[in-house]
């Protein structure tokens, strides 16, 4: 029963909708990715939504999130490259690998100069070994990483590999002015460019164990995941006073369209009746470029119609084909943003 005295009980329910899109979201500090989804899907009333990647409290930045039959895309832009901006504390090391944690020990930094940083640096570029943070999402036993260490539980991380294309500084003042008062922890402001599975946490703890002081993650932020590079970011903020002060209308032209997140597929075009085809479950046999790869199936006018597989012999395979890839007339327009 609903009382005077709690608001949230007075709440009404979102109606949702169906509605497709996608959302490049500037994720805001101190929400976890699943919460900022879940805020956006109520502010857009959503069916369905789902993010491509996730982001740690501690990091800001973009956040894509795709909506109705844009989640069928999803899994394939979790393997994306991404690129961060992210400040080292020096120093300081914490459980967590950032600030977010409790510190575990302090030690002092050594005299160090950006010809000694550049070089460690380009240790961790390329495919290297890396060990997770036993605080992350992964799961082990169908639970995540980070509820097990939370209860004190021994974690043993097994190192795995990964792809870095880029580890480079972008700022070390503080480091070599020397006018650090009160004993404050040093600082490296860092450029980072990387494949999927990739932990920039990770990154800076190996990086000040190298540099024989240890290091956490003191800020973070994704600049772009591909294939947005130049992405245009909404804020919640800037969404919620779109909506309140023009409209939902006027919302959903936020969104991009869902052709612009298949861009990282090789894209196989079809007429109306091979889509029909290809809508029933049936295959086409072509032959297709290119062999033995996943594409992004587009009919003549560009429209997308889902994901196929294209086998040895060329011939093209439904994978996750969208609600209207069977019908010549039956695709629902998606919004560009303004």
């Amino acid at each position: 029963m609903a009382t005077p005295n709690n608001p949230r009980e007075r709440r009404p329910r979102t109606v949702f909708r169906r509605l497709d899109g996608i959302l490049l979201l500037d994720k805001p500090q101190g929400l976890s990715s699943n919460q900022a989804l879940q805020r956006v899907r109520h502010l857009f009333r959503a069916e369905k939504g789902g993010h491509t990647g996730s982001l740690d409290p501690l990091a800001t930045g973009l956040l894509p999130v795709c909506f109705g039959e844009a989640t069928k895309i999803a899994g394939g832009l979790l393997g994306a490259r991404k690129a961060y901006e992210t400040v080292a504390r020096l120093g300081v090391v914490t459980d967590t690998d950032d600030a977010d944690g409790q510190v575990l020990r302090e030690r002092p930094v050594p005299p160090l100069t950006l010809d000694a940083i550049d070089a460690a640096l380009k240790t961790f570029s390329g495919r290297i070994q890396q060990c997770p943070p036993i605080y992350s999402a992964l799961k082990r036993g169908g639970e995540p990483l980070y509820l097990k260490a939370r209860r004190g539980e021994t974690i043993e991380m097994e190192p795995r590999e990964v792809e870095v294309h880029a580890f480079d500084l972008l700022n070390a003042a503080d480091l070599l002015d020397g006018q650090l008062e009160n004993g404050a922890s040093p600082n490296l402001r860092l450029h980072v460019e990387c494949g999927s599975g990739t932990y920039v946490r990770s990154l800076v703890r190996d990086l000040g164990e190298l540099l024989g002081c240890g290091a956490h993650v003191a800020q973070l932020r994704r600049l772009w995941v591909d294939p947005f590079r130049e992405p245009r970011m909404w804020t919640l903020a800037a969404l919620e006073e779109l909506r309140e002060q023009a409209g939902e209308r006027v919302l959903d032209a936020c969104l991009l369209p869902i052709e612009a997140g298949m861009t990282s597929w090789p894209e196989v075009r079809v007429n109306a009746a091979q889509a029909q085809r290809l809508g029933r479950g049936q295959g086409l046999r072509g032959p297709y470029p290119p062999r033995g790869l996943q594409v992004a199936i587009l009919d003549e006018q560009g429209r997308g119609l889902g994901l196929g597989d294209v086998d040895a012999e060329g011939g093209l395979h439904p994978a996750r084909l969208f609600r209207w890839a069977a019908f010549t007339g039956g695709h629902i327009d998606t919004p560009h943003c303004p």
